[in-house]
């Protein structure tokens, strides 16, 4: 389980969208489907460079180049099980957010996916955007047929309070988790939510 700087993009095809707007910001919430462009791989790098340069705890610790980060896409979208679903939100500027669901690899699991990923750029941080990108991926995984969500996210962090706030239950609480830029260790805590309604 897990959980940036824009770039100017084009609007992709097949994608899946989700209009929403939140004054004064406008973004576009939409799927995007492999093969992925070049340019919305770049604009998920510098994304993904601006997240882990605030100290967001998203698996990688700086310095990260554009560079790496646009080969993890890259590898990261092309080698994706078929129903895993990303969804970009874009504003004026390029790609300003994204969140993923990752089916569970276990035969005896076929409801259940991890949400992962979730990143928002600074200059839309403290908009509702997080929000937004919860609801719609949440909104994805039922239309996959998935029913349970599982994801963890460092301990204290903002975005802690976002899944409380979306309905997510906690699970517990793993110390020591992952290192922190300067080193020192961190907690993760572990949510899960029911988006379907399947009796246990």
């Amino acid at each position: 389980m897990e959980r940036g700087e824009g770039s100017q993009v084009a609007h992709e095809g097949n994608t899946s969208d989700f209009p929403t707007s939140m004054s004064p910001q406008l973004y576009r919430i939409e799927g995007l489907t492999p093969p992925v462009s070049d340019a919305d791989l770049r604009g998920l790098a510098e994304l993904l460079v601006d997240a882990v340069s605030s100290g967001a705890a998203v698996s990688f610790l700086p310095p990260l180049t554009v560079e790496q980060a646009e080969a993890w896409w890259r590898k990261a979208t092309e080698t994706a099980d078929r129903k895993t679903v990303f969804l970009v939100a874009r504003d004026a500027l390029g790609i300003v957010g994204t969140v993923q669901v990752h089916p569970s690899w276990a035969p005896n699991q076929p409801h259940r996916a991890d949400i992962a990923k979730l990143v928002v750029h600074r200059r839309s941080r403290r908009t509702g955007l997080g929000s937004q990108l919860m609801q719609a991926i949440e909104a994805e995984a039922r239309r996959a047929g998935f029913t349970l969500l599982t994801l963890d996210t460092k301990q204290g962090d903002g975005a802690e309070q976002l899944y409380r706030r979306g309905g997510w239950t906690e699970v517990g609480v793993i110390p020591k988790y992952a290192l922190n830029p300067d080193g020192t260790m961190h907690a993760t805590v572990v949510f899960y939510k029911d988006v379907g309604g399947r009796e246990s």
